[in-house]
């Protein structure tokens, strides 16, 4: 079996995801088209590297939210769009948040099985463009049948689930949101996204945005006390006939609990960011005959599924899975990017597989950064890849929780 390897990694810088208003200024890449912000990652690959884009066999481009200026398979869209040879085709995928993961595994998958050399996966979401629920889909597909088998709530309310169960409290995911946003503002005074963040132009040339957006380092514990729980009065909204609330559907599921304790909000939740991200793969054969260097190969990559109703504990498993793989134990990972979607997504994810928080999301995580949810995972490997070579260290591994109750892992090795 050949081994894949990672040429390159890119990113765009993540924009606020909302649109302007005369009163208030929108994201700075919400006047850009999310084809634009796929085609920006696969630009940077010619510019960077040494390569023919002829040669490449497909491009995997995850995005949740197909619909309006994401539709019309976007992974194709954005080649075009790119200037790539129209010989190189494209292909568009959704596994909820762990599709920009799962865009880089598949394009791994083909150049491993011997059928592609030469391939790209990554992921894009124009939130401020196309907001969560622009498809018009719910995680039920508006089935009473599956319904009645999974009574599935907001993930918002899964998370405040899982907070009840393992007894994180407020000031605990809260604590945990202050420390996101530090390390990402020292990462970012420190210069240390600037090898993968390739800038958003418009068709001038000009910059629209060169830096992360949505940053916020001064936050305080303080300061987030003073926000109101998200998902309380979710919880208490009947959205069927039967006039079940979503707190009420959690609670049958879990009986163990009589209440929910909601604690999430939007300081300690994923941000809502405009952005796209993608790796560079090719065989071992393919780069040593045509001079690409690598800097990574992949030791292994998982998904699995657990219990849908909690919905967000899945990258225990997956992890997990991905480590046997690889013949690994946790204690082999040197960093770890678990994706922030909610605080206690990681925080339940080091408890469960005992993971030494230092090193864990190492320059923040989505509550600092923001959450493009089809592009995230894709980032992430670059994010690690990146640290990894500036500590001189060797492995990393990337975990992200999607809705519907699923975990999607990936690990990397420095070369």
């Amino acid at each position: 079996m050949a081994e894949a390897w990672i040429i390159d990694a890119v990113r765009t810088p993540r924009g606020k995801g909302k649109k302007g208003t005369p009163e208030r200024p929108g994201g700075a890449l919400a006047d850009t088209h999310p084809q634009e912000l796929m085609a920006t990652c696969l630009r940077a690959f010619e510019q960077r590297n040494d390569m023919d884009v002829n040669a490449v066999d497909d491009v995997v481009v995850g995005c949740v939210s197909q619909a309006g200026d994401q539709g019309a398979c976007i992974g194709r869209s954005a080649v075009l769009l790119a200037g790539w040879p129209q010989e190189v085709s494209g292909v568009a995928l959704n596994r909820f948040c762990g599709s920009g993961l799962q865009g880089v595994n598949y394009a791994v998958m083909g150049v491993m099985s011997g059928q592609q050399q030469l391939t790209v996966g990554g992921g894009v979401e124009s939130m401020s463009r196309q907001p969560i629920g622009s498809d018009g889909a719910s995680l039920d597909g508006n089935n009473p049948a599956l319904r009645a088998r999974y009574p599935m709530v907001p993930q918002g309310i899964s998370a405040d689930l899982i907070a009840t169960m393992e007894g994180f409290g407020r000031d605990d995911v809260d604590a945990f949101a202050v420390s996101s946003q530090k390390k990402a503002g020292v990462a970012m005074a420190d210069g240390r996204f600037a090898n993968s963040v390739v800038p958003v132009v418009d068709a001038d040339g000009n910059t629209v945005l060169g830096h992360d957006e949505f940053v916020r380092p001064d936050t305080t514990r303080e300061s987030l006390a003073g926000l109101a729980p998200s998902f309380e009065a979710m919880g208490a909204y009947a959205p069927y006939d039967d006039g079940e609330t979503f707190d009420q559907m959690a609670l049958r599921t879990y009986p163990q609990i009589s209440r929910l304790n909601h604690v999430h909000h939007a300081g300690n939740s994923s941000g809502i960011v405009d952005g796209a991200g993608a790796v560079l793969i090719a065989s071992d054969d393919y780069a040593l005959e045509h001079g690409l260097k690598p800097r990574a190969r992949i030791r292994a990559t998982a998904t699995a599924g657990a219990e849908p109703v909690i919905m967000l504990t899945a990258p225990v498993p997956a992890s997990r899975k991905a480590l046997a793989k690889a013949g690994m134990q946790v204690g082999d990972i040197d960093l770890w990017e678990i994706n922030e979607a909610f605080a206690v997504v990681p925080m339940k994810t080091m408890r469960e597989l005992d993971i030494d928080p230092q090193r864990v999301n190492v320059n923040g995580g989505a509550i600092a950064l923001g959450h493009p949810i089809g592009a995230t995972g894709a980032m992430l490997v670059g994010t690690v890849l990146d640290e990894l070579e500036r500590r001189d260290r060797q492995t990393g591994l990337v975990t992200l929780c999607i809705g519907g109750g699923m975990g999607i892992a990936t690990i990397v090795e420095r070369i």
